[in-house]
């Protein structure tokens, strides 16, 4: 019966959705696809010079690879809907440094890529062609029923895209995006290990930017959701074993928030008005949407506090995705 069903809703999906290549601004053609090479290769050709007393080691990044050639928008009956322009697959791209015995300050780089195997890239791998339907922009209808028809057909509302970051903590290694948990990658060979939800406890959107302490090397975290709880914050053991610290913050609204700060003793909370409604998608409204009138508020909050030990500072309306730094100084 659920294979009937998905074949019934693919067959839908084949009619009345067309997928069409989104064209790339020139202000973001760093996006646009590679391909993989397979093997690592050699690097001949360095503009500069490596410092004698650079470290060996990998130099490790994710980014935007789209599959299937490049982003794609979709028309359909219900109207139309697309990507944003950040959301293809993550693909991991790594420099390893080694010095070449003997030969002083020679070096031997070599350089890799491989796609970050997500439970969704493996879905669309295998089916040789595009499967989710683009739902972040576009036509109220279109965007809502591109949604719903990826619940129906896949079991999840987007595709997991682990484009934005990697991060190591407890001496793994891990590849992000904000939608969807981690996965732990092999940094030598670039294989996905498989999603790190922390023995079960945190599986759910997960901060493209983590926050390690200094000191305790503990890991601090946050996760959005459209749905309530709207956000959450989590504390993980140095060995990446154990979640020690979970708490709703009781927000009344659903936050693009990128990542949050931290202090020696504090979690810094970032509460600004652009939001994510699936209310307001369905009475024909946006997504997201930046609403310029609304409030914003930073947040200090002891490490393993809960919402009541919140101190909240209200300030102008804005938005700011990234921290550069957070700090104590005595008291302030």
């Amino acid at each position: 019966m659920k294979e009937t069903t998905f074949k019934l809703l693919d067959t839908f999906v084949d009619l009345a959705f067309e997928f069409v290549d989104q064209p790339l601004l020139p202000s973001q053609s760093n996006f646009a696809p590679v391909e993989e090479i397979g093997e690592a290769v050699r690097v001949t050709e360095i503009q500069g010079k490596i410092p004698h007393d650079f470290p060996e080691g990998v130099y490790i990044r994710n980014g935007s690879n789209p599959l299937f050639g490049g982003l794609k928008s979709s028309k359909s009956i219900f109207g139309k809907s697309s990507h944003l322009w950040i959301e293809g697959e993550g693909m991991l791209h790594a420099l390893y440094f080694t010095k070449v015995k003997g030969k002083g300050s020679k070096w031997n780089v070599l350089y890799k890529n491989k796609y970050v195997e997500t439970d969704t890239f493996n879905m669309e791998k295998n089916r040789k062609k595009p499967g989710f339907i683009p739902n972040m922009e576009g036509d109220a209808l279109a965007v809502l029923m591109a949604t719903l028809l990826n619940l129906l057909r896949f079991g999840v509302l987007h595709k997991y895209i682990s484009n934005t970051n990697v991060f190591e903590h407890g001496k793994k290694y891990y590849s992000i995006a904000e939608n969807h948990m981690p996965q732990e990658i092999n940094i030598q060979t670039l294989e996905t290990l498989g999603n790190w939800t922390v023995n079960g406890a945190w599986n759910q959107s997960f901060t493209a930017h983590p926050k390690k302490i200094l000191g305790t090397d503990e890991l601090v975290i946050m996760g959005i959701n459209p749905l309530k709880p709207y956000f959450e914050l989590g504390v993980i053991s140095a060995d990446g074993e154990k979640l020690v610290h979970k708490v709703d913050l009781k927000f009344n609204r659903c936050i693009l928030c990128h990542e949050i700060g931290v202090t020696k003793r504090y979690n810094v909370i970032l509460d600004f008005p652009l939001t994510v409604d699936i209310i307001r998608l369905i009475i024909g409204g946006e997504l997201i949407k930046y609403d310029k009138d609304g409030y914003a508020r930073i947040g200090i909050m002891p490490r393993y506090g809960d919402t009541t030990s919140i101190k909240w500072f209200e300030i102008e309306p804005c938005c700011v995705f990234h921290i550069i730094n957070c700090y104590e100084d005595n008291d302030e």
